[in-house]
């Protein structure tokens, strides 16, 4: 398959959706490297009422493990779209975390370029250096892949057990490596703002995405959001859940979305 080629959807890209009551925002949830949709199953218990979680399965990962990693973020990004644009009946949020929030920038930059798609109600990015901030550590895709799955471990990505078997680690870390190149090459020249509402996150021990390379996402929306620190490290989402979704919900109350319950509102 050519990198240019998009990527055929041979399987759902939602998979997992699970709705709060009666849906009147839909939440996409887009994973980071390697990530599979069910990262997204440990926000259940937490989601308020009137959201619907649309966790976003990426070709060859999680169900789709035996269809092709995408090696080039342009394909990933267009198939996304056009897989995307039937799913857009409701208000909508993209989330999108480390190298998800790569793919999710760069999802809300081509629905705004299109008149006959209702752009985000919100773009919420977590746990990634804004795109004009220089990556600031050697590259991990040039790692073999005992090395790369520690570095995974040490950072909550990869369970300790799999280090043992390094048999299986070459399969298991081919959608890492893609979307690890990707997000490592990505680099914009200047800051390209979004125009929908912007919220932005970081995880206040986060050595892999630092606050300080987080924060300059301040430059891509208007007004400039104000980053906002989850407890926990890189992998926040999954370890400290409860106190993610109350970050993310905030932030869209706090940029006027409605249709989230009330503060404390819970499924459970």
């Amino acid at each position: 398959m050519s990198t240019l080629d998009p990527v055929a959807p041979a399987q759902p890209w939602i998979v997992g959706r699970y709705a709060a009551g009666r849906p009147r925002l839909r939440l996409f949830c887009l994973p980071p490297a390697g990530g599979s949709a069910s990262s997204f199953n440990v926000w259940r218990p937490g989601l308020p009422r009137g959201v619907e979680l649309a966790p976003v399965e990426l070709p060859g990962r999680g169900s789709r493990f035996g269809e092709p990693v995408p090696s080039a973020l342009e394909p990933l990004v267009d198939s996304l779209l056009e897989a995307l644009s039937g799913e857009l009946d409701l208000p909508y949020v993209l989330f999108g975390h480390s190298f998800g929030a790569v793919v999710a920038y760069e999802l809300t930059r081509r629905l705004e370029r299109r008149d006959d798609l209702p752009a985000p109600a919100a773009l919420v990015v977590s746990a990634h250096r804004a795109p004009h901030v220089p990556l600031g550590r050697e590259r991990l895709t040039a790692s073999d892949d005992r090395t790369l799955a520690a570095w995974l471990h040490r950072h909550g990505g990869l369970p300790g057990e799999l280090l043992e078997h390094p048999e299986f680690l070459s399969d298991l870390l081919r959608a890492v490596r893609a979307d690890l190149e990707i997000a490592e090459r990505y680099l914009l020249p200047v800051p390209a703002p979004v125009r929908s509402p912007l919220a932005v996150l970081a995880g206040e021990d986060d050595d892999v995405a630092a606050p300080a390379a987080v924060e300059p996402w301040a430059g891509y929306g208007t007004p400039p959001p104000r980053m906002r620190l989850v407890p926990g490290g890189h992998s926040y989402p999954r370890t400290h859940p409860e106190a993610t979704l109350t970050a993310v919900t905030g932030e869209l109350r706090r940029l006027g979305l409605h249709g989230l319950g009330t503060e404390g509102d819970r499924q459970g």
